[in-house]
């Protein structure tokens, strides 16, 4: 994927905008769009302009807050939405980029986050929603000096740059281009799982089984009948993007258990065994609710 170069640019601060609010479609190759939520931290309100630097291409957005160049510097950047950074580097000389964090969200949505002072997680680390992943800077190439600021950029995997830049979508609200003042709803995650068992467990594998675990999430149990597999992944409905306990677990007849068990934000698991033609213990917990299966799919 080519990256864009920056050229030199100035403070991208405009006051007081607010433009329409009209949902965003989601492209139509890729899967349904996460619940995307500001890139700050809850109730802080920044000011984004897409149209301000010269080297922008079509959607993305510059975002600062103050009165001043600097008054951001080092500002807390959070994850939009859940999902594995693909890219935590500094760009060097290959684009203006600078320290570059990259998420793969799944369903062939990406989120970039550009021109960071500090990058605080790695590569292949998976991040929450809402959870730091670095800091306001103004990081690019060597000779290209800019001001503070957050260059993001939402992109899918359905065509190629630049069309696929997205429009970007905050809580619902399709953001007001050219520029509009918002106010993070980044608030501990979304009321709605982004992640479904299937993606979690992976390509063919569908739900055979589930069972509620109260108001706190549903434990289910898949089946990948191409390599004889089963899953189990118990996803979470509450305290979405907040580390809880969440345990899952999977129990082929005359071996040991497999447990995935710890604080997640939304789901644990997929704990993944070869059980073709042969009786199953599966199960799971999530908040004070606990489900365990007698041994059965023995077919």
């Amino acid at each position: 994927m080519r990256l864009k170069s920056l050229v030199t640019a100035g403070f991208a601060l405009v006051l007081g905008l607010a433009f329409g609010t009209a949902t965003a479609p989601a492209a139509s190759a890729a899967g349904a769009r996460p619940n995307f939520q500001m890139p700050f931290p809850c109730g802080q309100t920044w000011t984004g302009n897409s149209s301000a630097s010269s080297a922008h291409q079509s959607y993305e957005i510059d975002f600062n807050r103050g009165s001043t160049a600097d008054a951001d510097y080092g500002d807390t950047v959070v994850a939009a939405a859940a999902g594995t950074v693909v890219i935590s580097a500094h760009q060097g000389s290959t684009n203006g980029f600078g320290n570059l964090i990259k998420i793969d969200h799944g369903g062939g949505w990406f989120t970039y986050y550009a021109h960071l002072s500090v990058r605080s997680v790695g590569e292949g680390a998976h991040v929450n929603q809402g959870q730091k992943i670095g800091e306001v800077g103004n990081t690019s190439k060597p000779g290209n000096n800019i001001s503070p600021h957050l260059h993001y950029e939402v992109r899918t995997s359905d065509t190629t740059y630049p069309a696929n830049i997205q429009k970007a979508v905050f809580n619902g609200v399709t953001f007001g281009y050219p520029a509009q003042t918002v106010t993070s709803q980044n608030c501990g995650g979304g009321s709605t799982n982004p992640y479904t068992p299937q993606e979690v467990c992976g390509s063919g594998y569908s739900v055979i089984d589930s069972a509620g675990l109260g108001t706190a999430g549903t434990v289910y149990l898949l089946y990948n009948s191409g390599n004889g597999y089963n899953c189990v992944v118990t996803m979470k409905k509450t305290s979405l993007g907040t580390p809880t306990a969440t345990t899952a677990y999977l129990e082929v007849k005359g071996k040991s258990r497999v447990t995935d068990s710890g604080n997640f934000g939304y789901y644990a698991g997929p704990v993944r065994a070869s059980a073709a033609g042969t009786c199953v213990k599966w199960g799971g917990k999530a908040g004070s609710n606990t489900y365990d299966s007698p041994f059965e799919h023995c077919g």
